[in-house]
């Protein structure tokens, strides 16, 4: 999964495919396998992408 995560840029939004009532995140870094994501409903997250693969949505949030 980590290798998948790697194109992550801050900016980019994102959300967790196991945790949908976080919202949309907005990637604030992504350094070392540490992607650290900023969610709507949830706040500043950091996730290890050796154990996520965060999906990447529109800017529109669909």
């Amino acid at each position: 999964m980590h290798e998948l995560n790697a194109i992550l840029e801050p900016g980019m939004l994102v959300r967790h495919p196991d945790h949908p009532e976080w919202g949309v995140g907005q990637v604030q870094s992504n350094i070392g396998g540490r992607i650290t994501v900023n969610f709507r409903e949830t706040g500043k997250m950091v996730l290890d992408s050796a154990h996520v693969m965060l999906m990447i949505v529109s800017d529109d949030g669909a």
